[in-house]
């Protein structure tokens, strides 16, 4: 599958860790046009895509109990992941604490590789460190898959 990121049609996708100890339901009010990477401290690390899921639409079936936190830097942003396997499934956004990112690896039937193309923003200046709360691009992560 490849997914263009151009489409925005809201959908409700299933996803869970991956041992499977932590299970949920996301909608995406974005769909998948929402995908993209960051350059911040964390998202570097991690190196996973995220999309926009809404808050009120995020429903942990199982594995609640097995979710741990971490927060840094203003505590604002909440990154969650499986205690088991130590997944990174989803987080509150510091740039918008009224969304979540979740992890599309983690969402039945996506693969981070299902992207030709994923924005990467520039974490290094992020929206809550400037009176504009101006979001700023640092470029685009392209996957090529290899012939045949």
């Amino acid at each position: 599958m490849h997914i263009h990121s151009s489409g925005s049609k809201e959908m409700t996708l299933n996803g869970s860790c991956h041992c499977g100890a932590v299970k949920f339901t996301t909608e995406l009010p974005q769909g998948l046009a929402s995908a993209r990477r960051c350059t911040c401290s964390i998202c570097r690390m991690r190196g996973a895509v995220a999309v926009t899921g809404s808050i009120d639409g995020f429903r942990i079936h199982e594995g609640e109990d097995k979710l741990a936190t971490y927060r840094f830097n203003t505590g604002v942003a909440e990154h969650h992941f499986c205690s088991q396997c130590g997944i990174y499934t989803h987080h509150k956004r510091r740039s918008n604490p009224n969304e979540l990112g979740v992890n599309v690896a983690c969402l039945e039937g996506v693969s981070p590789f299902d992207f030709r193309e994923v924005a990467v923003y520039d974490g290094q200046r992020h929206p809550g460190d400037n009176p504009t709360h101006t979001t700023y691009t640092a470029g685009v992560l392209r996957f090529e898959p290899a012939a045949g």
